[in-house]
């Protein structure tokens, strides 16, 4: 055997190798994947709770009477929806692992920076918000008043948990393959809220361009009407969603990110408008000036025993 027939032999040996390392780095779970998880995150020092979906540890801090529900959560692994250091746990695991990863303060929530801890006038902040402890926004800064002696107040810029290390327990509950279910868990993250959901598959009419014939290249272009199958998700938008601040601000953005991850292939968002019943609008139905409201007046005036022929004489004797 050459020395050259050798080093081909060694390199199919390492492709082998390096696709045999590529199958076994594919097992398990991999970004992209929709997961439930359950966790609770502490800080090392202090033990302060930073999260949980756990409604007993949230009972237990005080905070179970929050508007959120504390249950498992619905994420998508690989798009920031969690610490770094816990993704690189979940990926490869199966469902059903648990684990705990500890979290460095630069990776949590940042270093505690001296200089972003400054003296403002106490004229800056609201007359309510004048305490220790006040979340405030300053200059477009948003923190949180540390002291407050005088005219002045000492604001604290850092996140209230910088410089802290944090223990983080997880559960890998599930994967998630339905799709509504993916999308729920998607709408949680985004809004904080699970809004009314479905998939339909419709048939909606399109025009599509018609290939030209070779002859006819340089002519305009020409479409025709087809009709098409649209994968589509249904929200029903309830007044919470939709005086919610995260949707009013990026609905559109929020709507194709939905779309890119779930591989539907539009978004169409429901307003129900329940009717009043009886009641009408003022000035609507048997209301002054409203349909049929001569013969209203009439009515009620014969009801009265007003004589409205008299009246109307009155009124014109006092004019001359």
């Amino acid at each position: 055997m050459t020395e050259e027939q050798e080093a081909e032999l060694d390199d199919q040996a390492d492709d082998v190798d390096e696709n045999t390392d590529d199958d076994a780095e594919a097992e398990g779970l991999q970004a992209g994947d929709f997961v439930t998880l359950a966790y609770t995150a502490y800080t090392v020092e202090d033990e302060q709770l930073v999260d949980t979906t756990d409604p007993e540890v949230a009972e237990e801090e005080g905070v179970d009477d929050q508007a959120e529900e504390f249950e498992p959560r619905t994420l998508v692994l690989g798009e920031g929806h969690i610490f770094d250091e816990v993704e690189e746990e979940i990926i490869g695991s199966e469902v059903g692992d648990s684990g705990t990863v500890t979290i460095s303060a630069e990776n949590a929530f940042g270093e505690y920076d001296p200089d972003d801890v400054q003296t403002v006038s106490a004229e800056k902040i609201d007359e309510d918000d004048r305490y220790p402890g006040a979340n405030v926004q300053i200059d477009g800064k948003q923190g949180y008043i540390s002291t407050i002696v005088g005219g002045r107040a000492r604001v604290d810029f850092n996140h209230p948990l910088a410089g802290e290390d944090v223990e983080y327990e997880y559960e890998i509950v599930e994967e998630v393959d339905d799709v509504e279910q993916q999308a729920a868990g998607l709408f949680e993250m985004y809004l904080g809220m699970e809004p009314d959901l479905w998939i339909e598959t419709d048939e909606v009419e399109e025009e599509v361009p018609v290939e030209p014939d070779e002859d006819e290249e340089d002519a305009e272009p020409e479409f025709e009407t087809e009709v098409v199958e649209k994968e589509t998700l249904y929200l029903e938008a309830t007044p919470q969603m939709t005086m919610n601040q995260q949707w009013m601000m990026g609905k559109q953005q929020i709507g194709q990110d939905v779309i890119d991850k779930l591989g539907v292939d539009r978004v169409i968002v429901q307003e129900i408008i329940d009717g009043m019943g009886d009641m009408g609008m003022p000035g609507m139905m048997g209301g002054m000036g409203g349909a049929g409201g001569e013969g209203d007046i009439e009515e009620a005036l014969e009801d009265a025993d007003i004589d409205a022929d008299e009246i109307v004489e009155e009124l014109e004797g006092a004019e001359e």
